[in-house]
């Protein structure tokens, strides 16, 4: 009796680690930092792995710590995708636990490393802001020697999705089938996408404009638009009253036909430099925030994008 008893524990037991592993196994899924990480992330997983974002929508990643909850998705995640930690540095202590096969940190890809752009060209004159304090500086130029941004080029986002497929084929390989076609779609969608978006571009490439803050180099230089400048390199600190008076110039004289806010963040200082001029105001969201996942969300982010160009530059 007390042997059946010690067989029958011993069995439940097992039936015990067998359904918990299932549980584990059936909550992993793709981490991505960011939203606009998760939209690529979520096209190659799409029918495979859910998708989870770690940063909620209106925060932003300069300033985000991970909560308790957090931290327990990156543990059990099957892939974390994100930039590196000159763009999420909330993610680096929890990164550097992980095996190299269960992330992709974009910026140090082989494949994009050569795609990537110096950061802000004109951090010189804006440290020359007598009104800022010294030590601001320290948090201000974080990005470090490249833009990471990334996730606002289209060719790093196609070395993303090549990379997460790579990834999730090594873990995953009886999906390799619909790992396949998932990249095959994403790489055709954006080839269509970019095409499409080039051409409503293409009216607009000529008119100046000031974005919020230092964000949308890739996209840009991609579609041939002219910036003249932005706010503030990190959207956390005040722009200096050197910058503030030089844009206020440029407005006044007419060169800039928009000026961008954020949705993240919408300070007054804008308004009150644009106050009394002809400029227009716009907005653009470079986090994508309300765009839902799925397999078609990182080109609709890009479209949406456009559209925010175009609506106030036209």
């Amino acid at each position: 009796m007390i042997q059946h008893t010690k067989t029958f524990n011993r069995m439940l037991l097992a039936a015990a680690l067998v359904s918990g592993c299932a549980i584990t196994t059936a909550q992993a899924s793709v981490v991505a930092s960011m939203r606009p990480l998760g939209f690529i992330a979520s096209a190659i997983a799409d029918g495979v792995t859910p998708t989870e974002i770690l940063l909620p929508d209106g925060a932003s990643p300069h300033d985000f710590a991970l909560r308790p909850s957090d931290l327990q998705k990156i543990r059990r995640a099957d892939l974390v995708v994100w930039v590196g930690p000159e763009m999420e540095a909330f993610m680096a202590k929890s990164a550097a636990q992980l095996p190299l096969n269960r992330q992709v940190e974009i910026a140090t890809l082989s494949t994009v490393k050569p795609l990537l752009q110096k950061g802000d060209e004109d951090e010189d004159e804006h440290k020359q802001g007598h009104d800022e304090a010294p030590d601001q500086h320290a948090n201000e130029h974080h990005h470090g020697e490249y833009n990471m941004h990334v996730w606002m080029s289209p060719e790093i986002a196609k070395q993303t999705a090549i990379a997460i497929h790579a990834r999730l084929l090594e873990l995953m390989p009886q999906k390799k089938d619909k790992l396949d076609a998932n990249l095959e779609q994403f790489e055709d969608s954006l080839t269509k996408v970019d095409e499409n978006l080039g051409k409503m571009l293409q009216p607009v490439q000529g008119k100046g404009y000031f974005v919020f803050h230092d964000g949308y180099g890739y996209f840009e230089k991609h579609f041939g638009l002219s910036p003249l400048g932005h706010f503030t390199v990190n959207p956390e600190i005040q722009p200096g009253a050197q910058r503030l008076h030089f844009i206020r110039t440029q407005l006044v004289e007419q060169k800039a036909v928009c000026v961008f806010a954020e949705p993240q963040f919408r300070p007054a200082v804008i308004n009150s430099v644009a106050q009394g001029t002809t400029v227009r105001m716009g907005t653009l969201d470079p986090l994508g925030s309300g765009i839902a996942l799925g397999k078609d969300s990182y080109v609709n982010f890009l479209s949406h994008l456009t559209s925010q160009y175009v609506s106030c530059l036209k």
